[in-house]
C-alpha cells in the first residue's frame, strides 16, 4: 500500500507521528512536507497529496492542518478525490464505508494525539460498503463531469 501525506505548519508534528505509524504498518509513504513549523499555505500540500492519489501514484492520502477543513476543501477540488474529515476513529470508518473516501483529513487542533493511530488504522483498514452507498458516490463522480 502507498500513502501520500502532507501538512501545513500547524499539522507538521502530527504528520511526523502519522508517518511513523504508517512506516510501522509497512506502508510506503510519500511525504510532501511541510518539514518545519514555519508558516506555509495549506493548499500547496493538500493539492500535492490529492493529485498524487488522483493520478494513481498512491492508494490513499492523509492531510493535516489546524482544523482539517482547509486541507479537506483543497483536496476535494481535485477530480477523483473524496476527502473526508475524521476527528475520531468512528468518523474514519464511516467516511470509508459510506463515502469511499480516498483522502483522510485530520485536524491537529481537535484530534487527540492518542487517537492518531486508531484513526489512521481505521481509515486504511475499512472497506467501502458498496450497496446503497454506490449510487450516492456515483452522484458525486457525475458532478465532476460538468
Amino acid at each position: 500500500m502507498k500513502v501520500a501525506i502532507g501538512a501545513d505548519h500547524k499539522g507538521f508534528d502530527y504528520k511526523e507521528k502519522i508517518k511513523a505509524i504508517l512506516q510501522r504498518l509497512g506502508v510506503e509513504v510519500t511525504d510532501f512536507g511541510t518539514n518545519s513549523h514555519d508558516s506555509v499555505d495549506y493548499p500547496d500540500y493538500g493539492l500535492k497529496v490529492a493529485h498524487t492519489v488522483a493520478e494513481g501514484h498512491a492508494d490513499y492520502g492523509i492531510t493535516v492542518c489546524w482544523t482539517g477543513n482547509g486541507m479537506n476543501i483543497a483536496a476535494n477540488k481535485v477530480k477523483g478525490i473524496r476527502s473526508g474529515l475524521a476527528l475520531n476513529p468512528e468518523m474514519a470508518v464511516l467516511t470509508r464505508q459510506h463515502n469511499d473516501a480516498n483522502v483522510l483529513a485530520i485536524a491537529s487542533k481537535y484530534v487527540r494525539e492518542d487517537d492518531l493511530d486508531l484513526i489512521v488504522r481505521a481509515f486504511l483498514q475499512t472497506a467501502f460498503e458498496g450497496g446503497r452507498h454506490v449510487a450516492r458516490v456515483e452522484k458525486i463522480r457525475g458532478e465532476e463531469k460538468h
